[in-house]
């Protein structure tokens, strides 16, 4: 995977409501997420395939990054 496609993801994460991150399921919450930056970058089966396990081995801090932001204004 590339940077540039890491960078979009992540900027995508930021971007997103963060009710978005914290209610999805995490089946839905990595679709929302993969089907977001193919929006943005045109990946192909191996990216696709690559992101969808980058995303799944980080729903963790995916979510704990929202959970801190929506605390944070609060």
């Amino acid at each position: 995977m590339t940077p540039s496609i890491l960078r979009q993801l992540w900027s995508i994460v930021e971007a997103a409501q963060t009710v978005t991150l914290l209610q999805l399921d995490d089946a839905s919450l990595v679709q929302w997420l993969v089907k977001q930056t193919a929006k943005q970058i045109l990946l192909d089966a191996n990216e696709t395939d690559y992101l969808y396990d980058y995303i799944r081995a980080r729903l963790n801090l995916i979510r704990e990054l929202a959970y801190e932001r929506q605390h944070s204004y609060n």
